[in-house]
């Protein structure tokens, strides 16, 4: 995994202030593989149950991964459709982060 343990703490106080303790995110995609160098930060959130202002959180927790982490390329990815391909993919290849 391509993160520091910095940035790790960083991305679960944010899911935390944004999403609440329950919430769980994963990083998926290019930066879970070590080989590889540079990408995007994927993040995959499940949060049950889904707040009706999913919406407006998930904007609050890219603001805060902003502050703390600096200018990153971040796509983040609410759970929302179990049988989302991509949901799929997060979920079965995602690493669960936790502080």
């Amino acid at each position: 995994m391509r993160l520091e343990a910095w940035e790790v703490a960083a991305i679960v106080e944010c899911l935390q202030e944004s999403f609440g303790h329950g919430a769980k995110v994963y990083l998926f995609g290019s930066r879970t593989d070590d080989s590889k160098r540079g990408g995007d930060i994927d993040l995959f959130v499940e949060c049950s149950p889904l707040p009706e202002d999913w919406r407006g959180r998930k904007s609050d927790f890219w603001i805060c991964l902003q502050e703390r982490l600096g200018e990153q390329r971040i796509d983040i990815l609410v759970a929302r459709d179990p049988d989302d391909p991509i949901e799929r993919i997060a979920r079965r290849d995602g690493i669960l982060l936790e502080g």
